[in-house]
């Protein structure tokens, strides 16, 4: 481990994967403006040094690691164990980068390779690091790319990690609740900026991100978490798109309920068919 804290006096800090990544950038700037001690990793070590020298006086370590297998997640664990860190909460910014192109005249291989970037590092990660979080911990978050509810024009072998990265959140949410542990996917509408080089700051929109992750894991600690948040990039309220505005209007003469109201209500009809039904209901967060 590299940076200014010594092994064994950080106290309690944030870990952050995927620290030099745009979102991670954004999460490691908001964690030093709140004063928050934190450990970045992240495979490339020279822009983990130029993010620790943009950062100079921070309480900040770095920890060179790639996140690609079981075996590697375990190696970061036995790392962090080693250097004595309390960890406080985790942010998982994990994702790699993809060309554009139509899923029916690609590969398989491009999927794949999708499905091993975007979401089997969260589940490796996750397995490994919450053994690692104390049950008062303020939490884990994953930070999830666009295109996961709607399909994103020219990225459908994205949208499709997407997708399964929500659904693979809303299972750890519930599987980790019943060991007193808070899990939530911050859920992003449209792509980051990415800085010009590793060491300059966080673009606005970053570390936008990044305080709204502060915020999830203060809500977090005292016991509010939904299991998926949506998060749009430009501050704006989220829309729905044009299709289903219309499908919306052609209901002559009803009165439609705002989706939160809907997911009350099925709710209730699933407590009552059954006590306690399993993952029947997961609250969502616009």
């Amino acid at each position: 481990m590299t940076g200014i804290i010594d092994s064994g006096t950080i106290g309690r800090a944030v870990v952050v994967l995927g620290a030099t990544g745009a979102a991670g950038r954004g999460v490691v700037q908001a964690l030093v403006e709140a004063g928050r001690p934190l450990v970045a990793v992240a495979e490339d070590a020279d822009a983990l040094r130029a993010l620790a020298d943009a950062h100079p006086g921070a309480a900040l370590a770095t920890l060179p690691a790639r996140i690609a297998s079981d075996a590697d997640a375990a190696a970061l664990a036995g790392r962090l164990r080693t250097f004595d860190v309390a960890v406080d909460g985790v942010v998982a910014g994990l994702a790699g980068t993809h060309a554009c192109g139509r899923l029916i005249d690609e590969p398989a291989e491009v999927l794949q390779r999708t499905l091993d970037e975007d979401l089997l590092p969260h589940l490796f990660a996750a397995r490994h690091l919450f053994p690692l979080l104390p049950p008062d911990a303020a939490g884990y978050v994953l930070v999830g790319g666009p295109g996961g509810t709607y399909p994103w024009a020219g990225y459908g072998h994205c949208s499709i990690a997407a997708a399964a990265l929500r659904m693979m959140a809303r299972v750890l949410h519930d599987e980790a609740a019943r060991h007193g542990l808070r899990v939530q996917l911050l859920s992003l509408d449209a792509p980051l900026h990415v800085a010009a080089t590793p060491g300059a700051p966080a673009s606005p929109q970053a570390l936008s991100l990044g305080r709204r992750v502060l915020a999830l894991l203060a809500d977090a600690r005292q016991g509010v978490a939904p299991a998926v948040v949506d998060y749009a990039t430009d501050g704006a309220p989220r829309r729905m798109p044009s299709s289903r505005r219309v499908r919306h209007r052609q209901v002559a003469g009803s009165a439609v309920l705002p989706a939160r109201d809907l997911r009350a209500a099925r709710a209730l009809l699933d407590s009552i068919a059954s006590p306690t039904p399993p993952g029947s209901f997961h609250d969502e967060h616009c």
